[in-house]
């Protein structure tokens, strides 16, 4: 009932990352069109691929895979900005679109395990996907962080100082938002699956599978495998070597438990719903892999 009452906090989610990736969207494709036109092409065609895929499968709903497939334009159209210009046109995958098929295959995976039983208990992934909201929720946040706007104004700033000489050192954060999306998602759904009495964050005292903020050890685990998977392709695929992907992974798996955190007080009190605790955690992840960056200035230099 909760939720249904703060179904306007969804509505919330979408108004802050829709307006915004689309016109980047818009504005990149046109850049990109009329500089480098393969680019473009790459990053449309990829796109629209993409959110076919994930339509077929029923990972997300129609509205859903629109959302994803926006959102994953903006992500290969920003994190292109610094590839090598010769490989900008044919290498799609050392874009930000690496590290986002591996939340895509991550979560998939995650969300099949033992899909009857968890289906029997109502704790089941909808069968006809993610809404766009949610979709949104768990991606939003890397679009915006990872957006030409965002990043310039992050490197214009100064408080970053090892950006001046390693640009793409800022990408972590973008990075670390990914990471929690995965780690939340497969910390959720192997935890479910896999143990029977999961304990509250908070108190850890035991209590029913599904509950709000609940953690399990083998959920936990797998959340952080997951997180430093999706940030080794992605420091990988962008070039940013070991710096990147500690930033990344220390800013995932803050997220993780920062995400149980607001399960646990703000969600489970009818304060928050899934979809903002979802937002605001890969928000608190991106944040802090950007307090890392500020508080430790020679990360990512040399």
């Amino acid at each position: 009932m909760a939720q249904v009452k703060l179904f306007w906090q969804s509505k919330l989610v979408l108004l802050l990352v829709l307006p915004f990736t689309g016109a980047s969207v818009v504005l990149q494709a046109h850049w990109w069109a009329v500089n480098d036109l393969p680019v473009a092409v790459w990053a449309l065609v990829l796109s629209l691929l993409l959110g076919l895929m994930v339509l077929k499968l029923r990972a997300a709903t129609p509205y859903g895979s629109v959302t994803g497939a926006t959102i994953t334009a903006g992500l290969i159209f920003s994190t292109a900005t610094f590839t090598p210009a010769e490989a900008m046109a044919y290498a799609p995958w050392h874009t930000a679109l690496a590290p986002l098929l591996a939340v895509i295959v991550l979560t998939f995976l995650a969300t099949r395990l033992d899909r009857e039983r968890k289906a029997q208990r109502g704790m089941a992934e909808r069968h006809e996907g993610r809404s766009a909201a949610q979709v949104a929720a768990n991606l939003g946040v890397a679009g915006i962080v990872f957006s030409e706007f965002v990043q310039s104004r992050l490197l214009d700033s100064g408080w970053i100082r090892s950006a001046v000489q390693t640009p793409t050192i800022l990408f972590a954060a973008g990075l670390a938002a990914l990471a929690e999306a995965a780690a939340d998602t497969v910390a959720a759904e192997i935890g479910t699956a896999l143990c029977r009495r999961p304990r509250i964050l908070t108190t850890l005292r035991p209590v029913e599978s599904g509950t709000d903020g609940a953690v399990s050890l083998v959920g936990t685990l797998a959340g952080i495998a997951s997180a430093a998977i999706v940030s080794a392709v992605g420091a990988g695929a962008l070039g940013g070597g070991a710096a990147m992907f500690w930033i990344s992974y220390a800013g995932g798996v803050f997220g993780l438990f920062f995400d149980s955190l607001l399960g646990a007080t703000l969600e489970q009190r009818g304060w928050l719903n899934n979809d903002m605790v979802n937002f605001l955690s890969t928000a608190g992840a991106a944040a802090f892999a950007l307090l890392l960056l500020v508080l430790l200035p020679h990360l990512g230099v040399g």
